[in-house]
């Protein structure tokens, strides 16, 4: 099974259960959706003995990612919701226009190696600091929008909400990018953070009379 693995490597997570990340102007913020196929352990290794290399020498740093506990909302199910660092959207998309110049069956790995893999990738507007703690429930969540003027207002209304729960927001990206091939581009991301799945469950319900104005499709994750 796939869990807490980067997509061009293998990298345990620290003991910790609160986790620590930071951006600095200009980086950016891989998230990817992962889900694993049976053969994943032998083929991987092939993975990444040749791709990830590449990776690291055009910036490429692996930060702690998450298995996926369970879904709320939507068609989509991968197994694992997993991070990434690049140093600049230029280093990001170079390896992107590079890699089969170095590794020429880079896509073909990928499709024997996972059944799911989607890619959205962030460039980060300015210096951010985050912690993502594993003993409360925390939850990503992809909003697309239908129209933008009644997605702005379901946005204000979902925060609202979201701060009445004593939520808390850890992260919120928007504006992302997802390559050709593994596109997955929700126009909101957000990363929530709740004292326990009931407060959570208490905050949906709110939400849930929000209506769906705005709104063309929905993602909900719950992180492990």
């Amino acid at each position: 099974m796939l869990f807490l693995q980067m997509a061009f490597g293998s990298f345990l997570v620290a003991q910790s259960q609160v986790k620590n990340y930071s951006f600095k102007k200009g980086e950016v913020l891989d998230v990817l959706l992962l889900s694993a196929k049976p053969n994943y352990d032998s083929l991987f290794a092939i993975y990444r003995k040749t791709a990830f290399p590449v990776a690291m020498r055009m910036s490429y740093t692996p930060i702690p990612g998450y298995r996926i506990q369970t879904y709320t909302q939507g068609n989509f199910q991968p197994e694992s919701f997993i991070l990434g660092k690049w140093a600049s959207l230029a280093k990001r998309e170079q390896f992107l226009a590079e890699i089969e110049t170095h590794v020429p069956d880079f896509h073909e790995q990928r499709r024997k190696i996972f059944s799911d893999f989607h890619l959205t990738y962030y460039e980060m507007p300015e210096d951010i600091s985050f912690e993502i703690n594993k003993d409360k429930t925390i939850v990503a969540t992809a909003y697309w929008q239908s129209d933008e003027e009644h997605f702005q207002r379901f946005q204000k209304q979902w925060l609202k909400a979201a701060k009445k729960g004593e939520g808390r927001m850890v992260l919120s990206l928007e504006d992302g990018k997802s390559p050709f091939g593994y596109l997955y581009q929700p126009d909101w991301m957000v990363i929530t953070e709740w004292e326990s799945p009931a407060e959570f469950e208490a905050f949906q319900a709110r939400v849930s009379k929000l209506g769906v104005d705005g709104l063309q499709h929905i993602n909900q994750f719950v992180l492990q």
